[in-house]
């Protein structure tokens, strides 16, 4: 079983907690997440089964989008209300004010990582510092906030959507807020609704996997690797180009034929080689190869430089 499980995430798991289910559920240890949830989040989890664990660190660079809700007033060592209580501040700004604060957010800024998360500082995760009673340095990271609305306003509490870029922690975009208006404020419910193209209309609970799982279903809850790359251009391998392609190595455009590329009028460059192409693809433009049989076999990226394809993923071998 090769590719992508739309899981829906419910409180209480940590995302550990659902690849440990899974396993057990698909009887296979080639399994992983890309894009940690807090415990308290619930949501969409993309979940990498098989071939498809090579891609999790490429899915986890996608665009997020979150409903999350703040209370305004009070302030967390989690930065969410699951931890200690640090602070209580009567909250004195008006609607407009608030409204105001969160959007001069929109575009991006650079957010310290909060220290109780996943991220790794001297090559220990910072949420184990934090339990030991340690705080250290955080160097500040860009984050993109592409937008943000505000769906409901009831002080102290505010319930909103983000969509931003990779790498952005909720929680301290709402600490940040909090610090804005001078009384602090908490996370107190996340539920992420997107992860690249997988929107949390598609998702599944972990029951609906095992059932579908006890009846032979599971292609109903998979996203093919084939679908992942469907918008690349698609390009079929045959007689030495097909060998150098299972084999991971790099191609020719003289052994190919690139999608709307008129081939040469040089004839076959040899045994099972196509016409040799004018690519007109640019530097860096991936393509989606096919081996002889038809199976899907990697994605590659076009090089200028010797008009040549090299292995970005593979996936056979």
């Amino acid at each position: 079983m090769d590719g992508i499980i739309n899981i829906y995430k419910e409180g209480g798991y940590t995302s550990h907690d659902v690849v440990a289910k899974l396993r057990g559920i698909l009887h296979t240890k080639k399994i992983g997440h890309t894009g940690t949830l807090d415990p308290m989040a619930e949501g969409v989890l993309p979940i990498c089964v098989g071939a498809a664990t090579r891609l999790s660190e490429m899915l986890s660079d996608h665009d997020k989008e979150y409903e999350a809700e703040m209370v305004l007033g009070s302030t967390y060592d989690t930065l969410d209300i699951t931890g200690v209580l640090q602070e209580t501040r009567e909250v004195m700004s008006t609607k407009e004010e608030i409204t105001d604060a969160i959007r001069s957010f929109v575009g991006g800024y650079d957010q310290v990582p909060p220290m109780y998360s996943a991220k790794k500082v001297g090559g220990q995760k910072l949420y184990d510092l934090a339990r030991s009673g340690k705080v250290v340095e955080r160097k500040p990271v860009w984050v993109d906030i592409y937008g943000i609305d505000i769906l409901d306003m009831d002080i102290p509490r505010c319930r909103i959507r983000v969509r931003c870029g990779k790498g952005t922690y909720i929680r301290s975009l709402i600490d940040d807020i909090g610090r804005k208006l001078g009384c602090g404020a908490a996370m107190s419910a996340l539920t992420r609704t997107r992860s690249g193209d997988l929107a949390i209309d598609s998702a599944h609970r972990l029951a609906e996997v095992e059932r579908a799982a006890a009846e032979g279903r599971l292609s109903d809850f998979t996203v093919s690797l084939e679908s992942l790359f469907s918008g690349l251009p698609k390009i079929d391998a045959d007689g030495a180009a097909n060998k150098l392609l299972l084999n991971g190595n790099v191609l020719s455009a003289a052994m190919l034929k690139l999608p709307g590329s008129p081939a040469s009028n040089s004839g076959t460059d040899g045994p099972g080689m196509k016409n040799a192409p004018s690519p007109a693809a640019e530097e860096g433009a991936r393509f989606r190869m096919y081996d002889s049989s038809g199976r899907f076999a990697a994605v590659y990226e076009y090089k200028t430089a010797g008009n040549i394809f090299k292995p970005y993923k593979m996936f056979l071998n």
